[in-house]
């Protein structure tokens, strides 16, 4: 694994306690977002650097940038088909693309006139966002809201296809620590470091409703 890494307890002292935020590990080019696999699909992926065999473009796939979310969803690669955790680097320009064009996968009558407004969008777009609660390690919900992007038809196409710069596969370090996060040894739980991610354009940050940090 090639993703730095620092004490949980550290990071959590740092990051915002409430409002809708990015939490990711990035640098001046790429982000990190997740996902988990059945092995075929994942072990496949990270070997080649794109999704291929077992993979399905025919219907939506969500991306995580935050580590912990993943976590949740994956019951820390235990949940059936979720065993192979992996780390897929993207270009922010891409990602950055992706919330320029995201619709919300439920009505917000703060941007849309009317239902039937947001219907549309959502009909013309392949990328859909959700804010869910965030998680710390042992599942417990946080107060601050974590982000997901489902993509579909060309955008899942080009993100698995052409998209990615790398692909890491986590499995062993989520493994390795695990038992930290199941029994609440937080002192010891180390995760890849992240700190709160805005986008180049102030105005896409502001369209999905990023919180001041």
């Amino acid at each position: 694994m090639t993703i730095p890494i620092e004490p949980f307890l550290e990071q959590h002292s740092r990051w915002p306690s409430s409002g809708r935020h990015i939490l990711a590990h990035f640098d001046e080019t790429t982000i990190i977002v997740y996902q988990a696999y059945c092995p075929a699909t994942g072990l496949f992926a990270a070997r080649n650097g794109f999704f291929g065999d077992g993979f399905s473009y025919n219907r939506m796939s969500w991306i995580k940038p935050n580590f912990l979310w993943m976590m949740y969803r994956s019951n820390w690669g235990r949940s059936q088909g979720q065993e192979i955790v992996l780390a897929i680097r993207l270009q922010r320009a891409f990602f950055d693309s992706l919330l320029e064009r995201a619709v919300p996968s439920s009505f917000d009558p703060t941007a849309f006139e009317s239902h039937d407004a947001w219907k549309v969008a959502v009909d013309e777009s392949d990328v859909r966002l959700q804010w869910d609660p965030d998680h710390r390690p042992n599942g417990t919900k946080e107060v601050r809201r974590a982000i997901q992007l489902g993509l579909r038809g060309a955008t899942l196409d080009a993100y698995g296809k052409r998209e990615i710069v790398e692909i890491l596969d986590m499995s062993e370090f989520v493994a390795s620590q695990r038992e930290n996060a199941v029994i609440e040894n937080f002192g010891q739980l180390m995760t890849p470091i992240e700190r709160p991610y805005r986008p180049l354009r102030e105005d896409v940050g502001l369209r999905i409703g990023l919180a001041a940090i």
